[in-house]
């Protein structure tokens, strides 16, 4: 998976974990793509504070991921879900919510 995306839905799924100064770091930088200088000099710290401000959201983040797995799940269930919308174009109504149940009940 691409870097940008395992780190925006990390994000998505436990941001609200980090304080509010290293949502607001890490939002600056990673997902509105500021330069360290732009955050430092705003937040009146320095560049290397904010590059190791983001290295330890990073590491919560997956902390957080490596402990509860909720990404993992969510892409986990996308996938399925995808699945059942391909057999939509193959199968009768009936027949899908059958084939639907049987691939939810593997969860």
């Amino acid at each position: 998976m691409e870097k940008f995306v395992e780190q925006t839905l990390l994000y998505d799924f436990y941001g609200e974990l980090l304080t509010s100064k290293q949502r607001q770091v890490y939002e600056s930088v990673v997902l509105e793509d500021y330069s360290l200088s732009e955050v430092a000099q705003e937040l009146g710290i320095s560049r290397q504070g904010v590059h190791d401000m983001i290295r330890r959201c990073n590491k919560i983040l997956e902390d957080y991921e490596g402990k509860l797995h909720l990404v993992e799940k969510f892409l986990h269930i996308r996938e399925k879900v995808h699945e059942i919308h391909k057999l939509t174009k193959k199968y009768h109504a009936e027949e899908i919510a059958a084939i639907s149940s049987e691939i939810l009940e593997e969860l």
